[in-house]
């Protein structure tokens, strides 16, 4: 029985049956990865921190299904005496196997941490999110490792659960649980979409749930624009997915590079975060599926940069988009695209962003770029990186070059496409939405 759309939409139901928790001490953790996004929509709702709470469960070395104890951050240790006692575990077989938990634990905090500190739980309610329970080992062992760390009360929430489980979990002082279906078998069929979260996405929801405390924007509850659009360009027409928010002060319009589409993940992963910065955002198929049969299309940066133009002006020509501040983001050739477009005499491009791009195909049209540009480019991208370097040699407008380490050319690394996605939500924002210093660029006419 389907009872989610997604773990945003769990998320939001869950936060729902958790205001009574709105203006207390509280901290939301998100047990990584699947429970990171549905606590992220708990914290957003009811205006608390979000953190992670990352524990390893220490198995017995011969029934590895059975947990002795579990570990966490700043060295948090709890042990079950009694399964130790009836197991017979030595020190030193509980040695190695802490040993080599911590050693993974440890690699993933650093991984998704990138140096933040944790949450200070100190006589707080710890509020621990996961997208479900199955058996509620892991919620056992959280519960355990918050109390260790200094949490004066633990809540446990999920979107859905076995009534058993719910039945069974004395560590939580509170138990909330949107859904107990009869007949449970496993977390993922209760929702339409379970797509696995990565670590980029974990990520960019940490730090953006910091950036709202400080009190930088991010997108809200009014209702958003968020269809598939086909925009006409003389005999051809492009296809396209738009999201826009309510109200919409910038739109980012997405070139993707050669072999990719609309669908790409990469892109849409950036779409999300920008999303969350409260922008809207364009994916675009440039070329019609007959076109892109034709490989000399796809390196025709003048035709697309014809078609970026063509779909600005559509943007313009709709009364929910007409005022907005239109930014561009390129990947590969399509970085060429967006600069080559942004030259254009008349041009109201308020911002340009290169992901791993090609800038120099935009040529001598380089040089009659008005809009601030950022060209990044990941570190073991050597040949790339030196043709971003001679291209911003060529530019006249404000630009920045951000180098992502480690990263190759399509940011497939752990953590190199969350960066990268930052650094443009970054850049657009600040040329994009309003400020208090005012107007960061034309609307589009």
């Amino acid at each position: 029985m389907i009872v989610f759309a997604d773990r945003v939409d769990a998320g939001r139901q869950l936060a729902r049956r958790l205001q009574h928790l709105r203006g207390q001490d509280a901290v939301v953790l998100g047990l990584p990865r699947g429970g990171v996004p549905v606590a992220f929509e708990v914290a957003t709702a009811l205006d608390l921190p979000l953190d992670v709470i990352v524990v390893r469960k220490l198995s017995v070395p011969y029934q590895p299904e059975l947990a002795m104890g579990a570990i966490g951050e700043g060295g948090a240790r709890v042990l079950d005496s009694r399964v130790l006692a009836a197991t017979r575990v030595t020190a030193e077989e509980l040695a190695s196997i802490e040993s080599r938990e911590r050693a993974e634990l440890e690699s993933r905090v650093a991984r998704l941490r990138r140096g933040r500190d944790p949450v200070d739980l100190a006589g707080r309610i710890a509020v621990i999110v996961d997208d479900g329970i199955a058996t509620g080992s892991t919620a056992r062992a959280a519960c355990a490792v918050a109390r260790h760390l200094g949490a004066a009360r633990v809540v446990v929430a999920v979107p859905v659960a076995p009534v058993e489980a719910v039945q069974g979990l004395p560590e939580a002082d509170e138990l909330v649980c949107v859904s107990t279906p009869p007949g449970f078998m496993a977390v993922g069929y209760h929702y339409r979409d379970f797509t696995p979260t990565s670590d980029e996405e974990v990520i960019v929801l940490l730090d953006t749930a910091a950036l709202r405390l400080g009190g930088v924007p991010t997108v809200d509850d009014a209702p958003d624009c968020d269809i598939d659009v086909s925009i006409p360009v003389g005999a051809s027409a492009l296809e396209g997915h738009l999201h826009l928010p309510e109200p919409v002060t910038g739109v980012v319009v997405f070139a993707h590079g050669s072999g990719s589409s609309r669908h790409s993940p990469r892109n849409k992963f950036v779409a999300s975060v920008l999303q969350r910065a409260g922008l809207g955002t364009l994916l675009l198929d440039l070329l019609s599926p007959e076109e892109e049969l034709a490989r000399a299309n796809v390196f025709d940066i003048e035709l697309l940069a014809d078609r970026l133009a063509a779909a600005t002006r559509w943007l313009g020509s709709r009364p929910d988009s007409a005022s907005a501040r239109v930014g561009y983001f390129g990947a590969s050739t399509g970085a060429g695209a967006a600069l080559w477009a942004a030259a254009e005499p008349g041009s109201v491009v308020a911002a340009v962003v290169s992901r791993g791009g090609r800038p120099d195909l935009a040529g001598p049209r380089l040089a009659d770029v008005r809009a601030p540009t950022l060209l990044i480019v990941g570190g073991a991208d050597e040949m790339v990186l030196e043709l971003n370097r001679r291209a911003q040699a060529r530019l006249r407008c404000p630009s920045e070059l951000a180098v992502v380490e480690g990263a190759t050319h399509l940011f497939e690394e752990p953590g190199t496409l969350a960066e990268a996605a930052l650094l443009a939500r970054d850049w657009f924002t600040r040329h994009l939405l309003p400020t208090d210093a005012g107007p960061a660029g034309g609307a589009v006419p």
